[in-house]
C-alpha cells in the first residue's frame, strides 16, 4: 500500500474585472456553464467557477488572484470542431481558425486560453 499523495487536475484561477464581460466570453462565447458564484458581501469581489466538459476555471475579481496575461493550456479532443463552433458565433472579439489543431484566445482581461488538440 502506497502513501503517495493523489493529485487531481489543477484548476487555474484567472483574474477578471467585470462579471458581465466574463460571462459574455466564457459562457456565451465559449459555451461554459456558470457553476457557482460567491461574494462575502455585496460590495466585495466576485469569485466564480465556469466549466465545459472536463475544463474547469475559477474566475476572480480578488486582488492577488491571478495575473492578467496568464496563459492556460487546455487539451481539446476535437479542436477543429470547437474552433468551427466558435467561429460560427461571429464574435467581434475572437474568431479562431477552424482548420488548425491549436488556437490561442485572449479573454477581455488579457488571459490567454491555449486550446490544443495535437498532443492528446
Amino acid at each position: 500500500m502506497s502513501d503517495a499523495p493523489v493529485l487531481s487536475a489543477a484548476i487555474p484561477i484567472l483574474r477578471i474585472y467585470d462579471r458581465d464581460k466574463a460571462l459574455e466570453f466564457y459562457c456565451d462565447f465559449l459555451g461554459c456553464t456558470l457553476d457557482w458564484e460567491h461574494r462575502f458581501a455585496d460590495d466585495l469581489p466576485l469569485y466564480m467557477q465556469v466549466s465545459r466538459g472536463g475544463m474547469v476555471l475559477h474566475l476572480s475579481e480578488h486582488y492577488g488572484d491571478g495575473t492578467p496575461g496568464s496563459a492556460v493550456w487546455i487539451r481539446t479532443g476535437n479542436p477543429r470542431s470547437l474552433f468551427a463552433e466558435l467561429r460560427a458565433k461571429q464574435a467581434s472579439f475572437a474568431r479562431p481558425g477552424a482548420t488548425s489543431d491549436e488556437a490561442t484566445l485572449t479573454d477581455p482581461f488579457g488571459n490567454m486560453l491555449r486550446f490544443d488538440g495535437s498532443r492528446n
